[in-house]
């Protein structure tokens, strides 16, 4: 397929792959012939010399560049050459800026999307105009790349089998903790993005939710201030609390071990809380938080606990359980 004005832009030996789109009841002839191709560039993290050669090509030749960030993708263009015209195209304007991009597509054009580092729509910017293409009938092909995932597997220990990627939690500390619950259970390590503002209430929340597990924290991969940190989260946490964090974070987190058990609220447990809260110098939050720490019994049923006990203090008498 060419574009207008620009050259063919190959695939493997010079062929451009094979792209076929089911229909769906009542779709109707949705495969739009003679359309040009949006192609999913991935980009280095920050060191310009890991971007590939086939990107390079793709970046020269294609009509257009759609970019999270025209000054950050003007300064890799500036280093290869690249003179192709690129926009700006992110969350705050792919709802007006799509349509349009659509019709160049159906037209002929060929186009690239691209972030400010990695590959996108994993965590970042492209989902909504990568599905708009394919709903169109328009072929949608990636230029694979850089990753921050796999690169922080590939240095994190863990990476013997499958993994879960989960990239960034929620903003909001409630929300963000439901979230981590969700994850109680999972065996595989898990890959998670974060906010420096952000990091360490995470990291406390990773703590009190999931317990003191081992991470590895990578910051600023592949840049000038790469660093990797490997520890518990409550040595990670220290360290943390005692900087400004700066960059972009990335931390793998180890799965749950499969024989590894949560005890249970036993009475020992419920006459720790009651005392606890008797004292009447730590909050319910703090209570739960201090004891989960102690026992890596989860934050959320720790918490429930508590406020069980508030209502029916006689609950931590005799041996009894609280089930949650």
């Amino acid at each position: 397929m060419r574009g207008k004005g620009k050259n063919t832009i190959a695939g493997p030996h010079n062929q451009l792959p094979s792209f076929k789109t089911h229909r769906q009841p009542n779709q109707g002839k949705r495969q739009y012939q003679g359309s040009g191709t949006l192609y999913v560039v991935s980009t280095p993290l920050g060191n310009l010399e890991d971007i590939t050669l086939r990107a390079l090509k793709t970046l020269k030749e294609v009509d257009l560049i759609a970019a999270e960030s025209v000054g950050h993708t003007r300064g890799l263009c500036n280093q290869y050459s690249i003179k192709t015209k690129t926009i700006r195209y992110n969350q705050h304007n792919q709802k007006t800026r799509t349509p349009d991009l659509i019709n160049r597509l159906r037209s002929g054009h060929n186009i690239a999307i691209v972030t400010n580092a990695g590959t996108p729509a994993v965590s970042d910017p492209g989902n909504f105009l990568i599905s708009r293409a394919l709903d169109s009938g328009i072929r949608v092909s990636p230029i694979p790349g850089p990753s921050a995932v796999t690169a922080a597997m590939s240095v994190s220990g863990m990476g013997s089998g499958r993994f879960r990627f989960v990239g960034f939690l929620a903003k909001r500390a409630g929300q963000r903790r439901k979230e981590l619950e969700a994850l109680g259970t999972e065996t595989s390590p898990m890959v998670f993005f974060e906010a420096p503002q952000r990091l360490a209430g995470m990291l406390r929340d990773l703590k009190d939710v999931l317990g003191n597990r081992q991470i590895v924290l990578l910051k600023e991969m592949t840049k000038i201030y790469e660093e990797v940190r490997r520890g518990r989260v409550s040595e990670i946490l220290e360290e943390i609390e005692e900087e400004t964090p700066r960059g972009e974070y990335t931390v793998v987190v180890a799965g749950r071990e499969k024989s590894e058990k949560e005890p249970p609220l036993d009475s020992e447990i419920l006459k720790k809380l009651e005392k606890l809260l008797g004292e009447g110098t730590l909050s319910t939050r703090q209570i739960a938080e201090q004891v989960s720490a102690e026992t890596q019994i989860s934050y959320r049923k720790l918490y429930k606990a508590i406020l069980s006990l508030k209502r029916n203090p006689s609950l931590a008498k005799g041996d009894k359980h609280i089930n949650h």
